[in-house]
């Protein structure tokens, strides 16, 4: 009687392919310097402008583009966004317009990270797996929603992970333990660093104690850390890329295409983020 058993090979396990955002950390990485991620405001300063400006901001050195959803409360932000949300609200661009850019960006050989950053009302009201599916079938890797608590997030992580989307956390300086270890527990793609209390808007000096600041972050997570709400300058950029995996420039950004003729806003752009990495524009 033959007693010996035969067992299945167990097939390997398949890793997960690396996301766009966790290539371009890499990639930064390599090149000994942080990930730079400037941000546009949808339909801004006019409805096509987003098309033309991501672009010319990537051609420049950028490493991921934050799209922001304008809404018409935009709590975390200073009067730079303010305006330039209040602008493209009655330019008509909405949720599904901003898909359909990242669509056709995508289409046109766009390979950057693409991230939506937007608050929760008009993610809820849209649906919250609907807008998930729809983010990944266009193209979009990732959502900043800043006005939601992570104790309260897991519904929309849930509807991000089924689709294979990053849902990017807030940690600011006075952020509690316990806030930090909510975050850190959900936290995927990368920790987003609020550098000061108070709302976005370019300022000339950064707070004192960021590296006790992020230090007490970096002691709880491995992945990586990106800081933005200030960082206006060359200088700034100095200030933190030892410190950090990412830098994130809004209104400095936006500022300097305030005012702005249509056709040199590509350029502009692209000085601007020239400037911010320390290359001849």
């Amino acid at each position: 009687m033959n007693t010996s058993t035969t067992t299945e090979p167990v097939a390997p396990r398949v890793p997960r392919p690396a996301s766009r955002i966790e290539h371009a950390f890499a990639r930064a990485k390599a090149e000994n310097r942080a990930a730079l991620m400037p941000f546009v405001t949808l339909g801004w300063p006019e409805l096509g402008d987003t098309e033309r400006l991501i672009p010319a901001l990537l051609e420049a050195g950028g490493d991921m583009i934050e799209i922001g959803l304008p809404f018409s409360d935009p709590i975390a932000d200073g009067p730079t966004i303010q305006r330039t949300n209040q602008r493209a609200l009655e330019n008509g661009a909405t949720p599904t317009y901003g898909l359909e850019v990242v669509r056709r960006l995508r289409a046109s050989g766009v390979e950057a990270p693409l991230l939506f950053m937007g608050y929760y009302n008009p993610i809820f009201s849209y649906g919250l797996q609907d807008f998930a599916a729809a983010c990944a079938d266009a193209g979009v890797d990732g959502l900043i929603v800043p006005d939601l608590p992570p104790e309260e997030s897991d519904p929309l992580l849930d509807a991000c992970r089924e689709n294979g989307l990053n849902l990017i956390y807030l940690i600011a300086p006075t952020s509690t333990p316990e806030r930090l270890d909510a975050v850190v527990e959900r936290a995927n793609g990368f920790i987003y660093l609020v550098s000061l209390t108070g709302v976005t808007g370019a300022r000339s000096d950064l707070a004192a104690n960021l590296a006790d600041y992020i230090a007490r972050v970096r002691g709880k997570t491995d992945l990586p850390l990106a800081i933005g709400f200030g960082i206006s300058t060359r200088a700034h950029v100095e200030q933190v890329e030892p410190l950090v995996d990412g830098v994130i420039s809004a209104s400095a950004l936006l500022n300097r295409l305030e005012g702005v003729a249509s056709e040199d806003l590509p350029r502009v752009a692209g000085e601007f983020v020239k400037e911010l990495k320390g290359r001849d524009a």
